[in-house]
């Protein structure tokens, strides 16, 4: 008999890059649901210890690269010491170093592989390695969700983040492929697709015309916030979401569609 419980608050959950910009609005969200939660960091540790102090009992604030598999390995023996449980929720939400400037970002004539490769090694190696090793206690508990971040640039490639947007493309790609093989497990793999955010760490440089076109585009005209999509990554390791697999969401207030 499976003893995997989707209601929020049995779970451990882990957010990758959970620090800051987006993935700290992720952590609160969960702790407010009354999830038990493991934030991981690469170098904020000042900001990843500040999130844990405002719930000390069920955050856990832990140092890893998510592209070093041992090092992947080590955060979730070490959560499950902590916790007494299993990560049975992955959000993979870390994100290489990247500026959300589209006037800055490399074009079509000087785009240099090492860029290209820096975006899959952090997006694609990071969510690899996160499932694989999550997986054995999924099972275990008889089920588990995985949750990775996206980017409505799939749709809409309005500024030239060809980085960016093809590493988070590959994500979409695995999303839906683990969710074929994995549904047997009972454990649901989707994505979540923001546009620009007001306001994160990453969104940060973005000038703020782009911001207001953006509102000026969308049906609810204005941007969306990172509460907002932290909304949407609850519900999908929510009960309501049991049977949702292999989706990705949109969540930019309407201005893209499909």
């Amino acid at each position: 008999m499976s003893r995997f419980s989707p209601a929020i608050d049995t779970q451990v959950v882990l957010i990758t890059g959970g620090a800051r910009g987006l993935g700290a609005h992720l952590s609160r969200a969960f702790l407010a649901q009354g999830a038990r939660v493991v934030i991981n960091y690469l170098n904020s540790s000042e900001a990843a210890n500040a999130l844990t102090s405002e719930a000390p009992e069920r955050a856990l604030a832990i140092q890893a690269d998510v592209t070093d598999p041992e090092a992947v390995k080590a955060l979730f023996d070490e959560a499950r010491a902590h916790f007494g449980d299993p990560i049975t929720t992955v959000v993979n939400n870390a994100l290489p170093s990247f500026s959300f400037n589209g006037d800055a970002r490399p074009q079509a004539d000087n785009l240099s592989w090492a860029q290209m490769s820096q975006q899959f090694e952090g997006v694609n190696r990071g969510a690899l390695n996160t499932v694989q090793t999550a997986l054995p206690g999924m099972r275990e508990q008889g089920g588990g969700r995985i949750i990775n971040i996206g980017t409505n640039l799939f749709q809409n490639p309005v500024v030239p983040y060809h980085d960016y947007t093809a590493g988070k493309a590959a994500l979409l790609s695995l999303t839906r492929t683990l969710s074929q093989d994995l549904g047997p497990d009972n454990i649901t793999v989707n994505m979540i697709s923001g546009g620009l955010l007001r306001t994160t760490d990453a969104s940060s440089a973005t000038p703020e015309a782009v911001f207001d076109l953006i509102a000026q585009n969308t049906p609810l005209r204005r941007v969306t916030t990172p509460e907002e999509f932290a909304d949407v990554t609850l519900f999908f390791a929510s009960p309501w979401a049991r049977a949702i697999t292999g989706q990705n969401l949109i969540v930019d207030g309407g201005l893209v569609k499909g």
